[in-house]
């Protein structure tokens, strides 16, 4: 397991600080929005890991405040557009040609930022806060949460996708202009969001190690493994629970929210089912428990499926559940075990 607070980890936190500075002025767009986009990925699969790989409770609903996040920051990106759009309206171009009349009420105050920001990060987790408290306390778990979390992210991606509920319909939010006054598609830009997602992927690499390694993360571990006895021992499982859910839900949201302005678009198809279950397979190719694996299973999964659906798009999923099932069979701790297992015989 990967130690955040020896000298070597510090130095290693240093030159990814280093190289996720000045890589962007060596690489061209694709590869600025690529590895953007995996890092967005990885921070993800940090928060997947905080509740399944040390709390062991399978969500398959990340997805979901994953798009949540999304959505935030491409409504408040939509609305910087302004009268720049094809119908020179001070409504998004999908709203005119739908002909609403005024904003929904879900949009207010979107033009400003720091609300924009706060709905990042709200929206996300008091779903996830709500729904956590009835569903832990309801004492759901198993394989019957993980259902309960997909089905609430396939409801959602439905709504999503009606033109009446004002989030864009089939199509969702694109065609951004600025973010912050700054042309979106300059390569400063693209520079400076890539700058800001590497430092938030270490940001929360550091404060998940810090919370797994502390009393709140001994306790996750013993609901884990034990939760009735954790509960003999006095613990309220129930407030654990929601609080790591709760928490894991927000970094999805600033994910996604980090994910928009690089990749320029956001709609439904994000709530997918299917990338909720993605996201699960970056953690368990990775290592559950570990932090450091769900990182490299992000990378390894997102760098295969980019070369995939560009050679050989029809054969993508068929690889996934096949890295999935060899994953299953022959790594069961992932590849930051085998990375461990290789490192003990050397020792």
């Amino acid at each position: 397991m990967m130690r955040l607070y020896g000298p070597k980890a510090w130095i290693a936190l240093g030159v990814a600080a280093v190289l996720i500075s000045v890589l962007p002025h060596f690489l061209s767009s694709y590869w600025v929005t690529l590895i953007g986009k995996i890092m967005c990925y990885a921070i993800v699969a940090i928060a997947m890991d905080l509740i399944w790989g040390y709390c062991g409770i399978l969500s398959l609903g990340h997805g979901l405040f994953f798009a949540l996040g999304g959505y935030a920051m491409g409504m408040h990106l939509m609305r910087q557009i302004g009268r720049e759009g094809q119908y020179q309206s001070d409504l998004p171009d999908f709203m005119v040609f739908l002909d609403w009349k005024e904003l929904p009420w879900q949009w207010w105050n979107t033009d400003q930022f720091w609300w924009a920001m706060l709905l990042v990060v709200a929206v996300p987790g008091l779903l996830a806060l709500v729904f956590g408290y009835f569903a832990f306390r309801s004492r759901v778990k198993g394989v019957y949460f993980s259902i309960i979390t997909q089905a609430l992210t396939f409801a959602a991606m439905l709504l999503f996708f009606r033109n009446a509920t004002g989030f864009g319909g089939n199509n969702g939010f694109t065609d951004f202009k600025r973010i912050l006054g700054f042309t979106i598609t300059s390569p400063e830009t693209r520079a400076a969001l890539f700058a800001v997602t590497g430092a938030v992927l270490i940001a929360t690499l550091l404060l998940a190690r810090w919370i797994v390694t502390s009393k709140l993360g001994r306790v996750l571990t013993a609901i884990r493994d034990a939760e009735t006895r954790a509960a003999f021992c006095g613990y309220n499982t129930v407030h654990y629970k929601v609080a790591v859910f709760t928490l894991s839900a927000v970094l999805c949201g600033i994910a996604g929210a980090l994910y928009v302005p690089q990749v320029g678009i956001i709609n439904p198809s994000e709530m997918s089912p299917a990338n909720s279950i993605e996201i699960a397979i970056w953690v368990a190719l990775g290592g559950r428990g570990t932090l450091i694996g769900p990182i490299l299973g992000a990378g390894v999964v997102n760098g295969a499926k980019s070369f995939f659906t560009q050679a050989f798009p029809e054969y993508w999923l068929y690889f996934l559940g096949l890295l999935f099932i060899l994953a299953t069979l022959f790594l069961p701790q992932g590849i930051a075990g085998l990375a461990q297992r290789w490192k003990d015989k050397r020792v």
